[in-house]
């Protein structure tokens, strides 16, 4: 009887430590893929309209701070001066990165396969297996790396990497529906799912649209 007592403490200290361990694994795999997707927005965001305005608006405040400064603290006026060239820099690099993403854009539709998408929309058909690759290869022909920073954040089936790919050059959800013989709901739900398990917490459809754009 102490026997399997004793037994039956093992088992569920066993159980216990296992589990520990699991729930332990899953909160670091979550924290390292928002690390990731942290990281990607930062990037998008230095390269956005609105954080080059940010930072014109910031070079203007600290040229009016170096005249009045004047020829003082010359320690001082070197880390502005530091902090001025930095902004600007990072200004020149964000208006070439949108330059390249409008570009990218023509390049994507005004692309062979991109009209053989419209086509099989007009005809009502899905997808073959050598459209895809033609797509992905375009896709990541001019958005580099898309492929691998998606499936660095999350081991995609094939439909939620097809889902991605139209996504990325702008097809709507009712013809992703059918280039994936899927139907609209499957659609939707494989779309906001992937928010989920990419980012740990419920969003919309919607929400993984965006974030897929701005990759």
């Amino acid at each position: 009887m102490i026997y399997e007592i004793v037994i039956g403490i093992l088992v569920y200290a066993v159980l216990f430590v296992v589990t520990v361990q699991s729930s332990r694994r899953k909160v670091q795999d979550l924290q390292a893929r928002l690390d990731k997707v942290h990281s990607l927005q930062q990037q998008q965001q230095a390269q956005s309209q609105q954080s080059v305005a940010q930072n014109e608006a910031k070079i203007r405040e600290l040229e009016v701070l170096l005249k009045k400064l004047g020829d003082e603290n010359s320690l001082l006026r070197l880390e502005l001066e530091e902090k001025k060239a930095t902004l600007a820099y990072n200004n020149e690099v964000a208006l070439i990165e949108n330059e390249k993403r409008q570009q990218a854009e023509t390049i994507v539709f005004s692309s062979d396969i991109y009209i053989h998408l419209q086509e099989c929309m007009e005809a009502g058909k899905s997808l073959n297996y050598h459209d895809w690759l033609d797509l992905a290869r375009l896709v990541d022909g001019v958005y580099t790396g898309f492929t691998e920073k998606l499936y660095s954040l999350y081991r995609m089936t094939e439909q939620d990497y097809h889902v991605s790919l139209l996504i990325k050059v702008r097809i709507q959800p009712k013809d992703i529906a059918l280039l994936t013989a899927h139907s609209k709901e499957s659609v939707a739900s494989t779309r906001s799912r992937l928010y989920q398990k990419v980012f740990g917490q419920k969003g919309s459809s919607k929400d993984w649209d965006d974030f897929v754009l701005s990759l």
